[in-house]
């Protein structure tokens, strides 16, 4: 099968860790040995998340003065870079001879009048207390919002429109290569006056998973995360794994908004495309991909629509 896995952020760095190289590696090879076993029987495509890493470096990126040009799309170019190295020679170190894996930048097609420019509300970048943050929005021209006890910057969150490049992608899977992509759901862009244009935006990246594993024909995506599936009834007494989600049926505002739901919403757009979509644990990615775990993510509605159209095509 041509498989997408989109790892979650606790693939790539655990739940409280500063993000060094030590720790970072330590995560990421723990999860490259069954990601590896997967890509000797399948074609594998690995996205990931960036967000201590954009972190990390928009600190190193503060320490200059106002006028810095690093802006959030350049940062995320930068992540994608360091991310995709450690993913591509820890999953490299462990496949067959012969077979390697290759990071792809790749970038992320906004629209230009998407209504989430409006709206920022998305975390981004490390805390300040209100002084500082006063100062950032004054000389940076930043939008800073309450986040706790703190303040962080907020950027807008528009919708993937495209994903580019594709083709190369398949071309490099069909050769045999683990490809790396879609870091934190691509470096954002949108046309401008000249061509396209950098965006200071983030991208769902489970959003930009399911385009990706569209645009590539992919059959199945798995969006792995650090719990076995989606539950109903979560944090309470009577939490329960759901082992099949049927958008049809589905109430998403019951999901929580900040977690759950992107996952679920991506998955779902994927599963309407006409591909079989997974949650569930990375340490069960072989169990995922084989449909013995997880939560699998459908929409009846397709292939009602699929059983309709072929009742007209018999009837003329």
């Amino acid at each position: 099968m041509r498989i997408v896995v989109a790892l979650g952020g606790n693939a790539l760095l655990a739940h409280g860790l500063e993000p060094t190289m030590a720790h970072q590696r330590e995560a990421i090879g723990a999860a490259s040995t069954a990601l590896a076993s997967v890509a000797t029987e399948h074609q594998l495509v690995i996205t990931h998340g960036n967000g201590p890493q954009v972190g990390l470096l928009a600190r190193q990126a503060a320490a200059y003065d106002a006028d810095t040009d690093f802006t959030l799309d350049v940062l995320d170019a930068e992540s994608a870079g360091m991310v995709g190295y450690l993913v591509e020679q820890e999953v490299g170190n462990r496949l067959p001879a012969g077979r390697g894996a290759v990071t792809v930048l790749t970038t992320t097609l906004v629209a230009r009048d998407d209504r989430a420019f409006a709206h920022p509300t998305t975390f981004v970048g490390p805390v300040y207390d209100a002084e500082q943050a006063r100062r950032l929005e004054q000389y940076r021209g930043w939008t800073v919002r309450r986040d706790g006890a703190w303040f962080r910057r907020v950027v807008p969150t528009p919708a993937p429109l495209a994903v580019e490049p594709i083709q190369p992608i398949g071309v490099l899977l069909d050769l045999g290569y683990v490809v790396i992509c879609g870091a934190g759901g691509g470096v954002p862009v949108r046309v401008g006056p000249h061509g396209l244009e950098g965006v200071e935006a983030v991208v769902d990246k489970d959003a930009v998973s399911a385009l990706i594993a569209e645009q590539l024909a992919a059959d199945l995506l798995v969006i792995a995360t650090d719990v076995p599936g989606v539950y109903e009834g979560w944090g309470g007494p009577a939490a329960h794994q759901l082992r099949l989600v049927d958008l049809v049926d589905l109430d998403l505002t019951a999901l929580d908004a900040g977690s759950m739901r992107p996952k679920v919403e991506a998955a779902g757009r994927f599963a309407r495309s006409g591909g079989r979509a997974v949650i569930g644990s990375l340490p069960d990615l072989e169990a995922l991909v084989a449909g013995g775990a997880g939560t699998q993510v459908v929409d009846s509605s397709v292939a009602l629509r699929a059983a309709a159209d072929a009742a007209r095509v018999r009837h003329g």
